[in-house]
């Protein structure tokens, strides 16, 4: 990549973070449109998850991923610790695939 497009991407990056503050007290953003704007960007993670989850690149990633999502999600239902919840999922989807479950 050259040089000045990294130049012009750091421009357009600090001009936009600039512009939050600037514009803020000037432009009116209706209570809908932020409801929807929190709505969106949930959306966009759930989906981001989805898709992690489910593929591995163009090809489905297998059931063992999928069961050690679900039991991390389990598990955060039921408030546990973050490390019992990473453990929890690891150790699912490792006992299914030595298994043979893939």
């Amino acid at each position: 990549m050259s040089w000045w497009v990294i130049a012009a991407l750091a421009a357009g990056t600090f001009a936009f973070r600039a512009a939050g503050p600037l514009v803020r007290s000037r432009v009116h953003v209706p209570p809908r449109v932020v409801r929807g704007l929190a709505l969106a960007a949930t959306a966009l993670l759930v989906a981001l998850g989805v898709t992690q989850t489910v593929y591995d690149g163009s090809s489905f990633a297998g059931w063992a991923r999928v069961a050690g999502v679900l039991v991390a999600a389990v598990l955060v239902w039921r408030r546990a610790p973050f490390v019992l919840v990473v453990v929890g999922a690891a150790a699912s989807a490792a006992i299914l695939r030595a298994l043979g479950v893939a």
